[in-house]
């Protein structure tokens, strides 16, 4: 049964992906697990009460295993109570959560975006940026917005889309210097994470962060832009969460895009 399937009360047993794992304590010291399971449909909470020990041992995180248990409801979500666990041979990479929208749709708006960019070192920067990076095998945000496989991809075509618009609006605004920055502000989660369907912070991404590591690697790939030029565009990925921090309308107007672009896909409709 998928997670999307699940209803409270219902008793299931099916095989998940194992994204998070934590070993913790009750208020009497007892110990218990606290899992976040994954499949293509989604993501639930899950408690490990009893054999806490035997079953630890059984499973990391990443791992693919078949679980029995009974799902209940917690503070208004649905949570899994385990009774039993184990691994499987079943491929993990095939229980990660998936795109929401068509992604070679997607991959085609990416690329009709870049396209958009004239400016030959602005091209060039960010055609040499994202040459190398599998948008589509990324979250946008590892527990946040659009936090599954593909999430980077349609997070980074969205945000591009908002600040495309904007710049027609407001023609005073530099459109391909924004529509770039837009372009490569989250390539960084490409070094941050590791694939999933747990998608583990790596060394350096859990020491740098994306913001970092996104610098890092258009600085790397810079190809004719005067110093000025890069600056701006490097100003614009380094603010792009903290929009205190724009000292260019650029930066600010991305920024809110980023911004605008993470609400839509979580803040909940009524």
């Amino acid at each position: 049964m998928s997670i999307a399937e699940l209803a409270e009360d219902r008793v299931v047993e099916a095989v998940y992906a194992v994204r998070s794992k934590r070993k913790l304590r009750t208020k009497s010291g007892a110990s218990y697990l606290a899992l976040e399971l994954v499949d293509a449909t989604g993501q639930i909470q899950a408690r490990v009460w009893k054999d806490v020990e035997l079953l630890d041992a059984r499973f990391g995180e990443g791992d693919a295993v078949r679980v029995l248990g009974r799902v209940e409801k917690f503070r208004d979500r649905l949570q899994l109570d385990i009774r039993s666990l184990e691994a499987t041979e079943v491929d993990p990479a095939s229980l990660t959560p998936a795109l929401r929208r068509d992604e070679d749709e997607l991959a085609g708006f990416l690329e009709f975006l870049v396209a958009e960019i004239s400016h030959p070192g602005l091209a060039a920067t960010v055609r040499a940026v994202l040459a190398d990076r599998e948008l589509a095998a990324y979250p946008a945000t590892a527990d946040d917005h659009h936090s599954y496989a593909g999430g980077l991809l349609e997070h980074t075509v969205g945000v591009a889309t908002l600040c495309r618009e904007t710049a027609q609006l407001h023609p005073r605004l530099r459109a391909e210097l924004l529509l770039a920055a837009a372009l490569v502000h989250d390539v960084g989660r490409t070094l941050e994470l590791g694939r999933g369907p747990a998608f583990t912070a790596t060394d350096e991404g859990r020491l740098l962060g994306h913001v970092h590591l996104g610098l890092r690697l258009i600085e790397e790939r810079a190809d004719g832009l005067s110093t000025g030029q890069l600056a701006e565009l490097l100003h614009c990925v380094a603010a792009h969460h903290d929009g205190r921090a724009a000292r260019t309308a650029e930066a600010a107007v991305l920024y809110h895009a980023n911004q605008l672009d993470a609400i839509a896909a979580t803040r909940r409709v009524d």
